[in-house]
């Protein structure tokens, strides 16, 4: 899996820098949902060292398979971004090990890991599509949600966002707003894109994306562990 990674990533930074970016400048977050540690493995020992999971136990199961210090890139450490939903009762589990956490979408959520995390690095979560499936405050509510997170204590360091289902075009009005926005805002980063709509994320700003098969391939079905 080594290997195939290795090569996929390097298809992936081709496509940053096609859509006009350096890849050196766009934060990749290895997203493993699904596969087994051995995806978290491959990702690492290719360079990577923002990992992404969508399940506390998955990432919980995971992260306790490998020390901070497994990340191949010397002088760094491994980070596990959760980009899952917060639900309160799991904060408890996940705050040891969670670094980023990408979808804090409502107060509670952040009061949930203020408790936790003192000054935790977080991302709002804006909902560009509309889409009752995804989570996310809408655009208007993005700057009371941030300054309740910064008067919780807690590091907000950008947006992140979901395309809409469909062609990756249709993400690029949602994503320019969210980059906007950001930027009004004062924050560095722009957790935006993914597979498919990767280009258009990076035309429009991004300075992170969250790749699952393009690095992986499809996923080996529905994965046992529960949030």
């Amino acid at each position: 899996m080594t290997v195939v990674v290795a090569r996929n990533l390097s298809n992936i930074r081709a496509r940053i820098a096609g859509a006009g970016a350096d890849p050196e400048r766009i934060t990749i977050v290895a997203v493993t949902k699904g596969f087994s540690a051995d995806a978290v493995r491959a990702a690492v020992d290719a360079g990577l060292c923002d990992v992404g999971e969508n399940y506390a136990q998955e990432l919980i199961a995971k992260a306790s398979a490998f020390e901070p210090s497994a990340c191949a890139v010397a002088g760094d450490s491994l980070r596990w971004h959760f980009l899952g939903p917060i639900q309160r009762n799991k904060v408890r589990a996940l705050a040891p090990v969670v670094t980023v956490w990408q979808a804090v979408d409502r107060r509670a959520a952040g009061e949930a890991i203020a408790r936790r995390v003192p000054g935790a690095r977080v991302l709002a979560e804006v909902n560009i599509s509309g889409e009752s499936s995804k989570h996310g405050c809408t655009l208007p509510e993005v700057p009371a949600l941030v300054d309740d997170l910064g008067t919780l204590g807690l590091s907000v360091l950008g947006l992140m966002a979901i395309g809409p289902s469909g062609p990756p075009e249709l993400a690029r009005p949602g994503f320019r707003a969210v980059v906007q926005l950001a930027r009004q805002l004062a924050l560095p980063e722009v957790s935006i894109g993914m597979t498919e709509d990767l280009e258009v994320a990076v035309q429009e700003g991004a300075t992170m994306v969250r790749i699952g098969r393009g690095l992986f391939g499809p996923r080996p079905g529905a994965s046992r562990l529960r949030r």
